[in-house]
């Protein structure tokens, strides 16, 4: 008989559980909501943090079960029950209408969303009126976290971060053509290795931009949320139509602190790569990024 140690046993209670509750939600998908606004991204940008400060707020459902349910990157296949079924029951948010006077926002945030190439078409057809949320930040301290972030979490076995910024063209090559072609496909380099590619924040906003409509996303520079959260919280309840929260506090999450500082000579030349990217975001900031003030 196979003995499991106290932390193996309650990951594997939690699991059961998790799939006990995920198929009591196929069971109710239908009775289910679906989500008002989604964090799209971007990957290390603060998704984490705007999601727990979000999730406080009463007239706010979260997904019920983790924060990224990702369906419109790579689990689209499994098809809009599957996806329902994640969110709270209808009877909760009318609940919650009841008590408060206003309808409830579910949400989820999946910052793979505003990289894949098929997600914003997905997400358009699938979730009319859905309003999108995406951070940005300094793409070259993002590509350096991201590198610390997929190590630690084993999907890079390439240690040095210099050695991996080269090697992206590379492992990318014709992995978002294959991903456009096979709607089903997935890609472990896409995923996992675009460290300069998921910072040419632009190009994907733009691409959301003309599936959902401007008017449907709002852009935050990360640099402001973490220097003074407060006014961003409220432009952010105000793009949502919600109150404001009565308890402000914002906290950081997710960090992944480097052991060993960046070589100047390589930031100079990512900062130097993103330049035309980073000019690009103004009209959608409606001022210059912070990390180029």
């Amino acid at each position: 008989m196979t003995c499991l140690s106290i932390p193996a046993a309650a990951t594997a209670a939690k699991r059961a559980a998790h799939a006990a509750s995920w198929a009591a939600g196929r069971v109710t998908a239908a009775r289910r909501v679906l989500p008002s606004f989604l964090i799209v991204g971007a990957q290390r940008c603060g998704t984490t943090s705007l999601y727990r400060s979000l999730a406080r707020h009463p007239l706010v459902l979260k997904a019920v079960w983790r924060k990224g349910v990702h369906y419109f990157d790579v689990a689209y296949h499994k098809g809009p029950g599957w996806y329902r079924a994640h969110f709270p029951l209808a009877a909760t948010a009318r609940r919650l209408a009841r008590r408060h006077g206003r309808a409830p926002l579910a949400f989820e945030s999946s910052p793979y969303y505003l990289f894949h190439p098929l997600a914003a078409e997905r997400i358009g057809r699938d979730l009319p009126g859905v309003k999108v949320i995406v951070l940005v930040r300094d793409p070259v301290e993002r590509a350096w976290s991201a590198h610390a972030h997929e190590l630690a979490r084993g999907f890079e076995h390439e240690p040095s971060f210099e050695r991996a910024v080269a090697l992206e063209e590379e492992r990318l090559a014709g992995e978002e053509e294959r991903l456009r072609a096979d709607p089903f496909a997935t890609s472990h380099a896409h995923r996992h290795h675009a460290y300069l590619a998921r910072g040419r924040y632009a190009e994907q906003l733009d691409r959301f931009g003309a599936l959902l409509g401007r008017d449907r996303m709002l852009v935050i520079d990360s640099g402001d949320l973490f220097a003074d959260p407060e006014p961003v919280l409220r432009r952010v309840l105000g793009f949502l139509g919600l109150p404001p929260l009565r308890d402000t506090r914002f906290e950081r999450h997710n960090a992944r602190p480097r052991t060993s500082p960046m070589p100047d000579r390589l930031r100079r030349s990512l900062r130097d790569h993103f330049a035309p990217w980073d000019e690009r975001l103004r009209p959608w900031l409606g001022a210059d990024p912070s990390w180029r003030r």
